[in-house]
């Protein structure tokens, strides 16, 4: 914690994520790691700990990329951010996929703006059309233009 000149302890930013409902974890951590260039965390070492000391059930692991994986929960993080290195977690920008066992069934509240470089939106929409995406609309307002697009399972998100 940092002090302000009065000597009133301002509080250190929080360490956050953004958490996906959806209905294949791993799957959709695939198509995000590819999207943004993000590599799927590895949790292998804590999960074989877990299930050493029986604090894991089996049925809760499953085999994704020949490592052991959770079966309800997958993150991809920023290849440059840290990570904790004996449980594989990231400690910086981190997308956490949740299986729930409804279906998404309305827009989403959330999303994220993956934006593109300098002329290359129309290639980033293709490429990203490639990994699984579909294109929902295109916008152009006077304010700017993008591409609303929608994961594998239906999230909708923008190409800036």
């Amino acid at each position: 914690m940092t002090h302000t000149p009065d000597s009133a302890p301002v509080p250190a930013p929080l360490h956050w994520k953004l958490v996906v409902d959806c209905a294949n974890p791993q799957s959709q951590a695939d198509f995000w790691a590819a999207a943004l260039h993000y590599e799927v965390e590895d949790n292998n070492a804590l999960i074989e700990r877990l299930l050493e000391l029986g604090a894991l059930p089996r049925e809760a692991v499953v085999e994704f990329h020949a490592r052991l994986a959770f079966r309800d929960l997958v993150a991809v993080r920023h290849p440059a951010d840290p990570y904790d290195q004996d449980s594989g977690t990231g400690l910086g920008r981190r997308l956490l996929f949740q299986r729930v066992p409804e279906a998404k069934t309305v827009k989403n509240r959330l999303h994220l703006d993956v934006h593109a470089p300098e002329g290359r939106r129309e290639a980033e929409v293709e490429r990203l059309r490639g990994l699984g995406a579909s294109v929902r609309r295109e916008v152009k307002e006077p304010s700017g233009q993008w591409v609303v697009m929608e994961d594998p399972e239906g999230n909708e998100f923008c190409v800036q």
